[in-house]
């Protein structure tokens, strides 16, 4: 997170659509020493700030069953708040797609708040619809569709807890094209036209982060070139973003089945930053599906 003076009071304001770990995520806040409010009505927060800094920071949940709430109105609190010079505001948006968030409303068998007299796959994307705006607008994004409830509050902690030095936390992914970008990536690299282990019988139950896989990817003549100026361009740019007040970045790198070369890519870009004394951290999200695990509440 940036830095901030003492005067300057923290918001973060979480939202999402329901089923998406906006509970869960606010729970992580609190345990992080937030001073957490869950729903509280959307007039009332101006108030709340225009008193003396609070010792905590605070972490404001919202969600479409807000007795005030409006897509509009959200926005238009979001345009006040940033134009608050006392104010540091982080909008923390909680995505998930809408088959996983029809999934977890059939496995638990709740009405959707949006819907309560018909299906959950109305209300999905009923709620989806008003809030895409409030998407679009957020600062930070994460997508919780592949990720349990612990793996939610390791990313929540990564996001907010404050870092000493650098102040612009990174984190790598590694993905699969056949299951489609992952969401919240600010920057994607395609890694398939290098040589594939899969084709390698040797290497195909193996992933990028064994030696041997690892070995195998770099003998392509075309890695070290790809890889030096992926590693330049990240470089050249971290600062620039650090500029602009950016407090977390994604790269992501792809490849046919998010085992091999994208793997390797992620880890070794990984430790180059982290040798430059980057906060790094990593996530390879095919692999991480090969175990079945509680999803976020």
């Amino acid at each position: 997170m940036t830095e901030h003076r003492p005067s300057t009071k923290q918001l973060v304001l979480v939202t999402g659509p329901s089923g998406a770990g906006r509970s869960t995520a606010i729970h992580a806040l609190e345990d992080l020493g937030y001073e957490a409010i869950d729903n509280m009505p959307i007039s009332l927060l101006p108030r709340l700030l225009d008193g003396p800094a609070p010792h905590r920071p605070l972490a404001l949940g919202i969600d479409t069953r807000n007795r005030e709430f409006s897509t509009t109105g959200l926005l238009d609190l979001i345009d006040q708040l940033t134009a608050r010079p006392d104010t540091e505001l982080t909008t923390l948006y909680l995505d998930c797609r809408s088959d996983v968030l029809i999934r977890r409303y059939s496995e638990t068998r709740r009405r959707h708040p949006m819907a309560p007299a018909e299906t959950p796959e109305v209300g999905v994307r009923r709620e989806q619809s008003l809030l895409a705006p409030i998407r679009d607008r957020a600062g930070t994004l994460v997508d919780t569709s592949d990720l349990n409830v612990h793996q939610l509050r390791k990313e929540v902690e990564r996001l907010f807890t404050p870092a000493a030095g650098n102040h612009l936390a990174l984190s790598l992914h590694s993905f699969s094209y056949k299951r489609g970008l992952p969401r919240g990536i600010d920057m994607v690299f395609d890694c398939r036209f290098l040589s594939n282990p899969y084709w390698t019988p040797a290497l195909r139950a193996l992933d990028g982060r064994d030696p041997r896989v690892a070995a195998h990817v770099a003998a392509d003549p075309r890695y070290q070139p790809f890889f030096d100026r992926v590693l330049d361009l990240t470089r050249l740019l971290l600062p620039a973003y650090e500029d602009e007040g950016k407090s977390h970045l994604s790269i992501a790198f792809g490849c046919t089945g998010g085992q091999h070369r994208s793997v390797m890519l992620a880890e070794s870009l990984t430790k180059a930053l982290a040798e430059d004394g980057r906060q790094v951290s990593i996530r390879h999200r095919e692999l991480e599906g090969r175990k079945a695990d509680e999803r976020p509440v």
